[in-house]
């Protein structure tokens, strides 16, 4: 009985963490187009890009650790 609950909280977060990382990927590629279109890009801007960058990348290093699937649509 325990073990299902287990199983259940963990589905229920690896779904929170695809979601999250999908946000913070969209958040990040958005910065970059920022930074991209900017003849030239603040430190502000600049910092964003790198704070989006690096959430996007702990993120994904996360779900590596776990055997988390996203799946293809």
């Amino acid at each position: 009985m325990f073990f299902q609950k287990k199983k259940k909280l963990r589905k229920e977060y690896d779904e929170k963490l695809i979601v999250l990382l999908e946000q913070v990927k969209t958040e990040w590629i958005r910065q970059k187009r920022i930074v991209e279109q900017s003849i030239e890009p603040s430190e502000d801007v600049l910092c964003y890009l790198k704070l989006a960058e690096a959430k996007y990348f702990y993120l994904l290093k996360e779900a590596k650790r776990r055997p988390v699937k996203m799946e293809q649509l």
